[in-house]
């Protein structure tokens, strides 16, 4: 009889490698193994995310009649990774076929490919979209964009259609989207979930094996089963969606969810079904509890962009992750990990991934992926500083996340153009620079903001590729405009800035 893996990203009743499977004859082995806490230093809240998920997964499954054979990573008997699992139980059991749902990383894929078990790899069709599909839309395209495969999918699922248009007659409304914010007592935050006797364990176990691990692991307050992520869900739907378009580009120092729903991390574990969450949100807006610009932005980053990313990661092969078409290669500063820095939005992206294991995409994107691209940090090390400390990080959609649209690494693959700024946009969409010991106009001396001298020193250092692109033509300008002197200024003072971080001071 075959052995049914299920790893931890995948705990979904419907889970394809269970359909057809009897509880009464098969076996499901579930791990909790070191390879997979180790390959990366995750942050102590994923960590114990995953592994309180799993065990109360492996209850419900029991619950309805499986036999869950259950390692506990502390288990004296623990093989250590997924492949050796599967082969100690496969010994105890006399088992030689594995069912599995394919993982979501080509690494594990692999792995599980080597094994000298008979292994069947079902596709995981809790996507909106096959890999199939993907590729045949991709097939032929000179650009890969995620707006026209947006589009497919709005066709494909019906939502917010209106026939063969789209609802209110745009597909996008990202323009009526970009609107600052202001601290606000009512604004609403997600539910929190005080540990149960399964999270508690769990939590001492992770705080014993990864002490030194980047991350604050207490106080813990996630979903780990289906009905928490519910709750939270839920929560969204009535108190936040219908202010989270005008607001969700917006970062506030005292604000660390504003109005997102904070619900990736459960959806890609599996807790949440990312149809249906499209729908629910849908159905807000039909029920004229929730303005289209809204419930379409927030549509557009499941049934658009996470569906997107996972087609990239499968289209572009296992060597993704390493292109680096800019060449940078500065290491990744201590400031990441928590050392001190006067510039203040950094110090408060890091500080809240510290503590939380969560900061918002534009938090990711135009804080510490912006600075990351315009100081010419190493994409490998960025996308495994990203994957490390995320709760809802895997490498499928982090990594076109990270090395595509922040890191610009593949290229321009997935984003036409860069994505930097000078200090004007996070002055523009934050509270950050008031307090900052940096002072976000100035634009040369000894308190101007990084952000704006980095900006002309990325532009400059990379002119030969980008002044040719349609859409930073206007950018070009505007360096060409700046005199000789103040030109040499900037770029030496970013120098200057550059070197200071090399050599491992505060900056």
């Amino acid at each position: 009889m075959p052995l049914i893996l299920i790893l931890g990203d995948q705990l979904t009743p419907s889970l394809s490698a269970l359909r057809g499977a009897d509880p009464a004859r098969d076996r499901i082995v579930m791990a909790e193994v070191a390879v997979e806490t180790d390959y990366v230093p995750h942050h102590p809240k994923k960590i114990a995310l995953i592994f309180a998920a799993m065990r109360k997964f492996a209850d419900r499954l029991r619950d309805a009649g499986w036999t869950v054979l259950y390692t506990p990573l502390d288990d004296p008997d623990n093989a250590g990774s997924i492949p050796a699992e599967l082969l100690r139980r496969a010994a105890q059991t006399g088992d030689s076929h594995v069912r599995a749902t394919r993982p979501g990383e080509w690494r594990l894929i692999a792995a599980l490919e080597a094994l000298p078990l008979h292994v069947d790899l079902h596709e995981d069709d809790r996507f909106i979209a096959t890999q199939a599909e993907f590729e045949a839309w991709a097939d032929g395209r000179r650009e890969l964009r995620m707006e026209f495969f947006y589009r497919q999918m709005r066709r494909k699922t019906g939502l917010l259609m209106d026939g063969d248009k789209p609802a209110g007659g745009q597909w996008n409304y990202d323009p009526d989207n970009r609107k600052p914010a202001k601290p606000d007592l009512f604004m609403p935050r997600p539910p929190t979930f005080a540990p149960d006797a399964t999270v508690t364990g769990v939590l001492n176990l992770v705080e014993a094996r990864f002490p030194r691990n980047f991350g604050r692991l207490r106080p813990f307050h996630y979903a780990t089963d289906a009905d928490q992520a519910e709750q939270v869900l839920a929560h969204f739907l009535t108190e936040a969606l219908p202010r989270f378009g005008d607001y969700q580009d917006a970062m506030l120092s005292g604000e660390r969810t504003l109005y997102h729903a904070v619900i990736s991390g459960y959806m890609n574990i599996g807790l949440l079904d990312p149809l249906d969450v499209c729908r629910r949100a849908e159905g807000e807006w039909q029920a004229g509890r929730a303005p289209l610009n809204a419930v379409e932005g927030f549509i557009r980053q499941i049934l658009g962009w996470r569906e997107y990313v996972r087609g990239i990661y499968f289209h572009e092969g296992p060597d993704y992750p390493a292109r680096n078409a800019l060449g940078h290669r500065r290491d990744l500063p201590p400031l990441y990990w928590g050392a001190e820095t006067r510039m203040n939005c950094l110090s408060h992206a890091v500080r809240q991934t510290a503590e939380d294991a969560y900061a918002h995409h534009i938090q990711r994107l135009m804080i510490t992926g912006n600075f990351a691209l315009l100081a010419g940090i190493d994409p490998a090390q960025v996308h495994e500083w990203y994957l490390s400390v995320y709760f809802d990080a895997y490498e499928w959609v982090e990594a076109p996340n990270t090395v595509g649209m922040s890191q610009f690494a593949d290229g321009g693959l997935i984003a036409s153009k860069p994505y930097v700024s000078s200090g004007a946009y996070i002055d523009r969409m934050s509270d950050y620079c008031g307090t900052c010991a940096y002072k976000v106009r100035d634009k040369t001396g000894p308190d101007a903001c990084p952000f704006n001298l980095l900006y002309w020193h990325f532009l400059h250092r990379h002119e030969d590729r980008f002044r040719a692109n349609r859409r930073m033509a206007p950018i070009y300008r505007n360096l060409d405009r700046m005199g000789a002197a103040r030109r040499d200024r900037v770029m030496s003072e970013a120098e200057a800035f550059l070197a200071r971080m090399d050599a491992g001071k505060t900056v």
